[in-house]
C-alpha cells in the first residue's frame, strides 16, 4: 500500500503540534523513531487538544494497519473522518481507509470511497494529501488489472509541483503497473531512476518494492544469482523497516531464487519465512508461491505427509488469491456502473430542466417551431432510454449473481430451491426427516392498493421479521414471490412443524405496526407438507404444501393447515387455479 511520508533528521521538540507532524512525516522512513514519537505522544496524550488528539488517532490507526491490524485500524479512521474539523485530516482517513478496505476484500466500497475522493481531489490543497490519494487510486486501479487507470494518476502525480516524496511514489507507481501488466523490464532506466528517487526521498519501502520488482524480472528470465545478490544486499533493510508483505515479498523471491540455483536448504528456509512473514488471513502472491515451494521441496525430499499438508495449503491460498483479484476486477466494473448511472441520473434531469425551458420559449410560436420541439423531445427520450436499457442490461448481470431478496433480505426463490433441494438429498441420504411450509400472507394486496406499495413493502419486511424470531439456523427461508414464502425446517416432524407454523402464525397475526402503518391487519395462511407423505422431491413437496394453503384460505385464512388428499387440485405451471 501506499503510505507514509519521509524526512531526515529527528531533531528535540516539546511543542505536541510539531511532534505530531514530525511523527506523520517519517512513519516509514524512520519507522522505529516514529514508534518512539508515538509513546512519548501517548505519554502526553491528555495535553493535546481535541483535534490534536484526532491526528494522534490517526497515526495510531496508520500504525495498526502497517502491522496488518486492520480491524482495529478501521474504526479509528471512520472516528477520525467523523469528528475532525480540519478538511485535509478527513480526506487523509478516508484516503487511508481505503488501504483498509481493500485489504479486508471489502473492494467495491474501497472503489467507491477513491471515486469520492478523486471528485474532493480539487478542494484539497495540501501536497502531501493529493500525493497519497492519487497514489492511492493508482494502486488500486492497478490492483484491479486497470493498468492503463494506473499509469494515468502515476503520471498525474508527476505532473504536479512535487517534492521528492511525489516523486518517488509516482515513478514507483509507474514501475508497479508495468511489472503487473507484464511490461517491465530492468533493460530501461526507469526502474533505476524510480529507486534513486525513492532512496532521495528516504522512501524505502518503494525503492525496496521496486528492487523485488527487479528480483522477480530476474528470477523469471534465468538470472536467479543477479536476484538473490539484489535481495540480500537489501534484506536487512527490509526486516529494519518491519512492513510484513514486503518482507514475505522477499523471503518468497529468495526462496524460489535458491530453489532453481539447487540450494533446497535455503529454499526452505526462506519459503517458510515467507508463510511465518505475511499478513495473516491474506492471500497473496508471495504466499501462494511459498506453498508452492514447501510442496515441491517436501516431495523432492519423500516426505509426502507435509507434501499433502502443503499441497492443500498451496491451493487454498492460490484460489483465494484468484478469487480476490477476481472480486476486485468485479467490484471496479460495479462500481463504475453505478458512476455511470448516477452521471446518467443527473445528465437526465439537465436535459429535463432544459426541456422545461424550451417548452416555455416555445409556447408562444408557430406550430412548425412546436413540431421541432416534439421532435427534440423525442430524440432526447430515446437517448435517455437507450441509456436506461444499457445500464439495466448491466444490472441484471450483477442481479444474477445475487442470492438474496432485494427487500427482504432472505433466499431469493432461485437460491431457496437450490437450497431447499440439496438439503432434501442430505435429509434422504441421511434417512432424517424434512417439512416444507408455505406462506401466504392474506389480503395482501389489499394493503397494497388501500394504503400504496411503500406500506406493502414495510408488511412484508414485519412478517418476515416475525418469521425468523421462530427459525432455527439450519432452517431455510425465502421468499417465492410476491407475498408468498417458504420454509424447510430439516430434522422436524409433521407435528413440530405445525407448531413451528403456528408459532410463526400467531407470531405475524400480532406484530407490532410501526407508526406510517397504524392499524393494518397482518395476518398469513400456512399450508405444510411432510417428507413422509411427499417424499424428498421438492417438486411433491410444493404440491402438497400449496394444497394445504389453498385449504387454509377456504376454511378463512390465518390458519395452519395440512392437506391429506390423495388427489391434488387441477394445477396450471405447479400453482394452484382457485387459490384465494
Amino acid at each position: 500500500m501506499l503510505v507514509g511520508t519521509a524526512v531526515a533528521a529527528v531533531p528535540t521538540i516539546d511543542d505536541p503540534a510539531q511532534l505530531l507532524k514530525l511523527a506523520d512525516s517519517i512513519k516509514t522512513s524512520d519507522h522505529p523513531e516514529f514508534l518512539q514519537l508515538m509513546g512519548r505522544l501517548d505519554g502526553e496524550a491528555t495535553k493535546l487538544s481535541s483535534q490534536q488528539q484526532l491526528y494522534l488517532r490517526y497515526l495510531k490507526a496508520w500504525e495498526a494497519g502497517y502491522q496488518g491490524d486492520y480491524e482495529t485500524a478501521t474504526p479509528l479512521l471512520n472516528a477520525v473522518i467523523a469528528e475532525s474539523m480540519d478538511a485535509t485530516l478527513r480526506f487523509r482517513a478516508g484516503t487511508t481507509l481505503v488501504n483498509n478496505l481493500v485489504i479486508g476484500s471489502r473492494y467495491e466500497d474501497a472503489f467507491a470511497r477513491v471515486s469520492q475522493l478523486l471528485d474532493q481531489l480539487p478542494q484539497i490543497v495540501d501536497t502531501n494529501a493529493r500525493i497519497q490519494a492519487l497514489g492511492t487510486a493508482g494502486f488500486l486501479y492497478n490492483e484491479a488489472g486497470q493498468y492503463d487507470l494506473g499509469q494515468h494518476y502515476a503520471s498525474q502525480m508527476l505532473s504536479e509541483n512535487l517534492n521528492d516524496e511525489g516523486s518517488c511514489k509516482g515513478r514507483f507507481l509507474q514501475a508497479q503497473s508495468l511489472y503487473q501488466s507484464g511490461k517491465f523490464t530492468t533493460l530501461d532506466k526507469q526502474p533505476g531512476d524510480a529507486i534513486a528517487a525513492c532512496n532521495k526521498a528516504s522512501e524505502f519501502i518503494f525503492a525496496n518494492t521496486i528492487r523485488f520488482y527487479v528480483a522477480s524480472f530476474d528470477i523469471q528470465h534465468g538470472h536467479s544469482s543477479a536476484a538473490i545478490k539484489l535481495l540480500q544486499e537489501n534484506y536487512a533493510d527490509v526486516r529494519r523497516i518491519g512492513y510484513p508483505e514486503l518482507i514475505s515479498d522477499f523471503d518468497s523471491s529468495l526462496a524460489q531464487a535458491y530453489w532453481n540455483e539447487g540450494d533446497i536448504a535455503l529454499a526452505k528456509q526462506y519459503a517458510q519465512a515467507a508463510v511465518d512473514d505475511g499478513v495473516k488471513h491474506e492471500f497473496t502472491k508471495s504466499l501462494t508461491s511459498a506453498y508452492e515451494l514447501l510442496y515441491l521441496i517436501a516431495k523432492k525430499q519423500g516426505d509426502l505427509d507435509a507434501a499433502l499438508i502443503y499441497h492443500e495449503k498451496y491451493m487454498a491460498a492460490d484460489k483465494g488469491y484468484l478469487n480476490d483479484v477476481s472480486a476486485k476486477a468485479l467490484a471496479f466494473q460495479t462500481v463504475r456502473q453505478q458512476v455511470v448511472a448516477k452521471k446518467l441520473q443527473i445528465d437526465a434531469l439537465n436535459k429535463q430542466n432544459q426541456i422545461l425551458q424550451l417548452q416555455q420559449s416555445l409556447d408562444k410560436k408557430a406550430s412548425e417551431t412546436s413540431r421541432l420541439y416534439i421532435l427534440l423531445l423525442l430524440v432526447v427520450l430515446a437517448f435517455i432510454a437507450f441509456w436506461t436499457y444499457r445500464i439495466k442490461r448491466s444490472q441484471l448481470r450483477f442481479m444474477k449473481l445475487a442470492r438474496r431478496d432485494g427487500l427482504t433480505g432472505i433466499f431469493n426463490r432461485q437460491h431457496f430451491v437450490s437450497s431447499a433441494e440439496l438439503q432434501l438429498q442430505y435429509c434422504k441420504k441421511s434417512g432424517r426427516q424434512a417439512c416444507l411450509v408455505l406462506i401466504d400472507l392474506d389480503h395482501f394486496k389489499v394493503v397494497n392498493d388501500t394504503h400504496g406499495h411503500a406500506v406493502g413493502d414495510r408488511v412484508l419486511k414485519r412478517a418476515v421479521e416475525a418469521c425468523e424470531q421462530h427459525l432455527r439456523s439450519t432452517d431455510i427461508f425465502g421468499r417465492l414471490g410476491g407475498e408468498e414464502f417458504g420454509i424447510v425446517l430439516p430434522e422436524c416432524t409433521l407435528d413440530q412443524a405445525v407448531n413451528r407454523a403456528e408459532q410463526i402464525r400467531v407470531a405475524i397475526a400480532t406484530a407490532v405496526t410501526d407508526d406510517d402503518m397504524p392499524g393494518i391487519p397482518i395476518s398469513a395462511s400456512f399450508g405444510v407438507a411432510t417428507i413422509a407423505r411427499s417424499g424428498y422431491e421438492l417438486r411433491q413437496l410444493l404440491i402438497h404444501a400449496d394444497d394445504g394453503l389453498y385449504l387454509a384460505k377456504r376454511e378463512g385464512r390465518n390458519r395452519v393447515s395440512v392437506c391429506y388428499d390423495t388427489q391434488p387440485r387441477q394445477r396450471v405451471a405447479g400453482v394452484a387455479t382457485d387459490r384465494a
